[in-house]
């Protein structure tokens, strides 16, 4: 058995719907070739219904995997940058791991990637290297199927979203159905469902927007209350 490498990678760091996933997978040397063998590559570039695929056959080839899911509530509430609070979450997911790797590849956050690879490797409770690289899961197989895991865990949490609430989108702020969703719900409840980062701007300007049109039809219509408003 040769050396154990590991890979961490998030999925779900922009949207303003819903969780950020976090996966670490550990994998022995002499099983690389084994994931290259599988196609793995940056997630995005794969089809869900190949990402669904890849899963399991990564899995199984991993002597250890962790898998974080961090809910919006967690984001929100967060003390520092989304770049500390995401290098946090990436040691807690590397100390969990049963199985410490001697080599660990991870998506730097960061512009800087030695600040990222630094801070992370000070937070381990356990010696090993870390490489920290921009775009890792484009260069590195490891670090390609956590982002790949990681993906089809949040795109399962969407789902479960979906189901409780509707048609939401893929919960990304460029997403129409995102924000349709977003201002149909405002209107309704005259606040944003549990689901939502709480802070994003894009809640800030549709908040903003559905205010204003509310002044608006207040000056043309006379007093209305914002509770009828939401309900219109």
């Amino acid at each position: 058995m040769g050396r154990k490498i590991a890979g961490i990678d998030e999925a779900g760091r922009g949207p303003v719907i819903g969780p950020m996933v976090i996966t670490a997978i550990v994998v022995d040397e002499e099983n690389l070739p084994g994931l290259e063998e599988l196609g793995v590559k940056d997630s995005k570039k794969l089809t869900p219904k190949r990402r669904e695929k890849l899963f399991d056959e990564i899995l199984s080839l991993a002597d250890d995997y962790v898998v974080l899911v961090l809910s919006p509530e967690e984001i929100s509430s967060r003390e520092g940058t989304l770049n500390e609070f995401e290098v946090e979450n990436f040691a807690k997911a590397l100390n969990s791991l049963k199985v410490k790797p001697d080599v660990i590849y991870a998506d730097a956050a960061d512009v800087d990637e030695e600040r990222f690879g630094r801070e992370l490797k000070e937070r381990l409770g356990f010696n090993a290297e870390v490489v920290a690289k921009h775009r890792a899961d484009a260069l590195f197989p490891v670090v390609s199927a956590a982002s790949i895991v990681a993906k089809v865990t949040r795109d399962r949490e969407i789902e479960k979203l979906k189901a409780e609430y509707g048609e939401i989108g893929s919960g990304y702020p460029s997403d129409p159905r995102t924000r349709a969703f977003l201002e149909n719900y405002y209107r309704e409840h005259g606040a944003f469902p549990p689901i939502v980062r709480r802070g994003w701007k894009t809640l800030k300007k549709i908040e903003e927007r559905l205010r204003a049109e509310m002044e608006t039809k207040k000056s043309k219509k006379g007093q209305l209350s914002l509770e009828d408003f939401l309900r219109r």
